[in-house]
Parts: structure tokens; sequence; C-alpha cells
């Protein structure tokens, strides 16, 4: 961190993003627990970006921990395997960790309690396979993005057979206040996680791999550049703690001084990012043969008595979570994730998922928030947006309606990060502004190729029945001079027979 950085961090004046008081501790130091197996696990079929899976098994059927229970659908989704062994007793609709509280599509496991395990053959050098070879054994894992994002991970290993990928940047900033997950994992598995990233370069043929560390976390610093020693092509970088870091495009320009641009995407720019907690279920995928069936996940807040992180398995319910850490008091308000950006729990009855970083239990206290006034157009919100847009004016365009007039001042690019809203001197809800402005575009967008193919389809029929019409015409023609022809046949017989009958 250079000198103008470092002021400006002490005196809480980013160049972009924000420096919120990131709360991680007690919660990061706290020793790494293991829940003990729930009597049951609900397991979505929905936990990645793309098609959810499809059940490929029944109720009342026996199953085994790491066994295959819903196929993916298409190139962008990934399978699902159970968690545990026991038996199938529900497949259908439960509360989606969502702020809406719709429900959406989860297999229900009772677990036998024995974690009797398939058994699973692992090539005995990884390294001798092909990339083609490690990046299934990635996607029969089911291994997404960890970070958040739940990205199918094996189809941006692929991307090295289509783009020339130079770098591969590993993220380990975790710039989210109170999640923690990632610092237990570079402080706990710190070889497991360099041997995964060794294993992601030889599948996308990069030649480097950054580690992106934000300089708030020395024990994990420490730890893995312990692991890294021997390996010169696994670069660590400490970056400022500052939020957004861990965004995938704040972090490549730190890291590479590359910008994606906004219609592009990191590969264009010969760059892909993973988190550290994908490397590591990459390295169990390929070395142990174990799908990505259990994560480490943050519970923390001021409404628990024991905060700290968890590795808990896939489809365990938040209130088993929280019931383990032990709650001081009803938590006042419920996130999936982080506070920036994770989503408010209708209750604690939803599972986690494999993009669950953490659940937080904050008591009212954390909560308050003034109410919202005027804007006094200091154009905070502007000088701290990490994509480089104008909150102020998207906020003014919306307000009014003209969600094209957002549109045009790259709505689109929004990440949600939620910095310009946080240093609102006026408490403004810009992000609410943006979400909201998002959902009716697409909406809009919706019923706009709703309406197109309503109207494909009229053109369409009235072409077809113009044609049928045509051919009708025709055919009517046609029937009406074969029956000229055969009269013109039959009277120049009749009179050939009389002339023949005369002579």
């Amino acid at each position: 961190m250079g000198l103008i950085e470092k002021f400006l961090h002490t005196l809480n004046v980013p160049g972009w993003g924000v420096h919120p008081d990131d709360r991680k501790r007690p919660a990061a130091d706290a020793p790494l627990r293991q829940l003990p197996l729930p009597a049951r696990l609900y397991v979505p079929l929905l936990q990645h970006v793309g098609q959810p899976a499809r059940p490929t098994v029944l109720v009342g059927q026996k199953v085994l921990q790491g066994q295959l229970i819903g196929a993916a659908q298409g190139r962008i989704s990934a399978p699902i395997h159970a968690p545990t062994s026991g038996t199938i007793v529900a497949i259908g609709e439960i509360t989606a960790p969502h702020p809406s509280g719709l429900p959406f599509n989860a297999i229900t496991i009772e677990a036998d309690g024995d974690e009797r395990a398939i058994e699973a053959s692992v090539a005995a050098d990884p390294f001798a396979l092909s990339p083609e070879a490690i990046t299934e054994l990635v996607a029969a894992a089911g291994v997404v993005g960890l970070g958040g994002a739940t990205f199918p991970s094996s189809v941006k290993l692929a991307l090295g057979k289509r783009t020339r990928i130079t770098t591969l940047i590993v993220n380990g900033g975790e710039c989210e206040p109170y999640l923690s997950c990632d610092d237990r994992v570079m402080r706990d598995f710190a070889a497991d996680v360099i041997d995964g990233v060794r294993l992601m370069l030889h599948a996308t043929g990069a030649s480097e791999a950054l580690l992106g560390i934000e300089d708030n976390k020395p024990e994990a610093i420490a730890a893995m550049r312990k692991a890294a020693v021997h390996f010169p092509e696994i670069k660590l970088r400490p970056v400022p703690s500052r939020y957004p870091m861990g965004s995938d495009r704040q972090l490549i320009q730190t890291l590479t001084g590359k910008e994606v641009p906004s219609d592009c995407r990191a590969a264009d720019v010969g760059v892909i990012v993973n988190n550290v907690s994908t490397a590591n279920a990459v390295h169990r995928a390929v070395r142990l043969g174990e799908p990505l069936i259990r994560r480490i996940v943050t519970i923390n807040g001021g409404a628990v008595w024991q905060p700290g992180n968890i590795l808990a398995p896939i489809g365990t319910l938040a209130s088993d979570l929280l019931a383990f850490a032990g709650l001081k008091s009803e938590p006042a308000r419920l996130l999936m994730g982080g506070p920036m950006m994770g989503a408010v729990l209708p209750h604690a009855k939803v599972p986690i998922v494999k993009g669950c970083a953490g659940i937080l239990a904050l008591n009212e206290e954390e909560i308050a928030t003034p109410a919202a006034g005027p804007c006094i157009r200091c154009g905070k919100c502007t000088s701290v947006c990490p994509i480089g847009l104008l909150p102020l004016e998207m906020a003014a365009n919306v307000r009014i309606d003209n969600l094209d007039g957002a549109a045009a001042l790259g709505l689109s690019d929004c990440i949600a990060c939620g910095c310009c809203a946080y240093i609102c001197p006026s408490h403004i809800p810009l992000v609410q502004y943006f979400t909201h402005a998002k959902g009716e575009l697409w909406s809009q967008q919706r019923d706009k190729l709703r309406l197109d193919a309503t109207k494909r389809l009229a053109t369409e029929r009235a072409e077809r029945l113009e044609r049928e019409t045509r051919e009708k015409a025709l055919a009517a023609a046609k029937r009406k001079a074969d029956r000229a022809a055969q009269k013109a046949a039959q009277a120049a017989s009749a009179t050939l027979a009389a002339t023949e009958t005369a002579a």
C-alpha cells in the first residue's frame, strides 16, 4: 500500500469503494467447528447459475454420501449430491433462501447417522491428466463459485480451450463485513487451496496465479505464503482492505492493471477469477473424489452467543446453525451473506446452499438506519462507485420512471455493492432504486419478448393462411382445368366415334 493509499485509508476517504467497520472478529479468530449432523437435510436443486438440476432419485430410495441425486441440465448447470447417507423422504417445494420467501424445489434426506459414502476412484497423479479430464472431474463434482456468484467452475476452466488465459486470479479478498469463512479456509487448509490453484492452472493453461488477499488478514497471508513457497508460478499479492475489493473486476484491475470493458468478460482480457474456497473444493474433487457437499459458513451478528465459522453439510437449515452457535436474543434481521450484498431471510427455516458464505443474526442496534432525507448533491456516491457510474443521476431517472435514461447511464453495469447507499449522508436507499429499476427493465424486456413472439406467431399464421388460400386456389384452378380437359377429351372421342360410325 502506497503512502497516498495509506493516507486515504486512515481518513476513510477512498478513491473508489468504502471502508466499513469489518466486524469480522472474534468470529474470524474462533477455531473452526463442525456441526453435528442434523436429522434432516433439505438440498435445493438450484444452487448455481443456470438451469436447476433434475432429480435422479425417488422418494423412499436409500442414498449414500456423495451419491448423485440431481443431474445437471444443459451446459450452464451443476449436479447435486447427497451430503450424507440416508433416505429420500420428499422431493418438493420448500422456502427459498430469498427475501421473497417463494418456494423452490429441494430433495429432503432423512439422515441415518452412518455417513456411509460412495467409493471414489481418483488418479494417482492428477497432473498427468489432460486439462479436459480435470475440467470433467470438477464438473462431475458439482463445484461452483463459492464466493457468491455460484457460476459452474467447470465452465470457467474450459475457457482455456477457447480463449488464451494467461492469468488466474485467486480471490481471497472477502471484503464483506462480518464474513470470515474464506479467511478460515486459508488459515486451516492453506496447502489444499494451493493444490487446487495448481490444478486450475493446469486445467486452464494459465502461466501464473495471483493470489489477492486483503491486508486485514495477516494470519491467512502468512499461512498461504508458507504453503506457496515452493511454487513460483503462484504469487501472493496483499491488497488494501477496501470494499468491494472482492469484486472480480476490481480485483483484476488492482492486481493486473487491466480494466474489463462493460460488455466483455474477464476471459476476454486473458484472466479468470476463482475464489479460495472454490480452489479448496477443486482440490477435494480431484484429489479425493469428493463432490461439493459441505462448506464453511460464518455465523455472526450481535444476536449470536458464539460467533465463528462452522463446517456444515449443504442443506442444513439456518435454524440448526444458529441453535449450534447459540442466540442471545431473537434476531431483528436474518441475512444470508454479508450486510452489503446479502439477502434478507424471511425466517430461519431455510437451507444453506453452495454459495452461502454466512448467516448473520443482527440485533436492533445493528440494523438501525436513520430516515432518508433529501439529496444534497454532495457527489460522494459518485466518488466511491467502483464501476465509475453516476448513482445520483441514475436514481433521479428511476424516481421519475425514466428507466431508459437510467439504463443509458449504465444501470446494467451496477453490481449492487451498496457503496453509494453506505456513503450517502442523506441515507437514500440508492441500491433499492437500482434493484427495482433492473427488475422493471427485465419485466419490460420479458413483456417485449412475449409481444414480439405473439407478433411473430400472428405474422406466421397470416402468412400460413395466405399460403393455404393461394394453394387452395391453385388446386381449384388445376381441378377446373383437369375437368375441362377431360370434357374436351370426351367430346373429341365422341366426335371420332360418330365419324367412324358414319364412315
